[in-house]
């Protein structure tokens, strides 16, 4: 079985992380195929945006424990193989999704630790049981936050709470989660990619040029000046308002409101 799953239904698609046996911990195929579900995702334009969960019962146990302690995968090699193999690896994955301009949506189905914590921050909207647990868990194996995580928990839940998590390495629930915006919503355990899909689906029903570019507005706006976010943004609406889908979505505006 492939350690990705990818299905399409309608305007959206489904990667689905599938080592449950391992709870869904990362191996290099699971990088790889990840990184082609994107791209796949990225290049059919049937598809507006994306959900991602885990199989079974666990989002993402984060690293994988037995590669870790037998160095073997993406953990074999002196320090400056490691460096090259993260850089050419797993650090692919935030790059990947930053690129990405189709929008994602995470369900958490379950515990989503450590680079498992990383991977859900990479979507945009994150979705999860209201049993699902989180944590950047890096310091209690002896590692860091290596694969994006330090800067992507820093930008959602900001510097101080990034901090606590990240040095206490404490797992925290589902309730906690919410209350500091590491998650958008939380959902009963068997409604979560329902709803996922939903708002999956919710985001694929408008226009997807004006989603895409309102997406890289937000994104490339929070780390600038507002001159610089400004111009982005001033760039950006002229080009989607001379778009066919613009018209047509301030046409069927104007004939819901009876002013056509």
């Amino acid at each position: 079985m492939p350690d990705v799953l990818y299905e399409t239904s309608g305007p959206v698609a489904t990667i689905t992380l599938n080592r449950p046996e391992a709870r869904n911990a990362y191996s290099d195929a699971m990088v790889d195929e990840l990184l082609n579900a994107i791209d796949r995702a990225d290049a059919d334009d049937a598809v507006r945006s994306v959900v991602i969960t885990g199989a079974g019962s666990v989002f993402s146990a984060g690293g994988d424990l037995k590669a870790m302690r037998d160095r073997t995968g993406m953990f074999e090699g002196d320090p400056a193989e490691l460096r090259k193999q993260y850089r050419r690896g797993l650090q692919q994955l935030p790059r990947r999704f930053d690129q990405f301009e189709k929008p994602v949506v995470a369900a958490i189905n379950g515990a989503a630790i450590g680079a498992g914590l990383d991977l859900a921050l990479m979507a945009d909207l994150r979705i999860a049981s209201e049993e699902a647990r989180f944590g950047s868990t890096f310091a209690r194996v002896g590692l860091v936050p290596g694969d994006g995580g330090a800067y992507l928990l820093t930008r959602v839940v900001g510097f101080a709470r990034a901090l606590d998590l990240v040095l206490t390495a404490r797992v925290i629930d589902a309730d906690e989660a919410l209350a500091m915006d590491l998650v958008t919503t939380l959902t009963p355990p068997d409604r979560v990619l329902e709803t996922a899909r939903e708002r999956a689906l919710q985001i694929a029903e408008l226009p997807p040029k004006a989603v895409q570019a309102a997406k890289a507005c937000l994104y490339r706006s929070v780390d600038n000046d507002l001159e610089t976010a400004l111009q982005l943004t001033a760039a950006l609406q002229a080009t989607v308002q001379h778009t066919d889908e613009h018209d047509d979505a301030v046409q069927s505006m104007l004939e819901r409101l009876g002013k056509a």
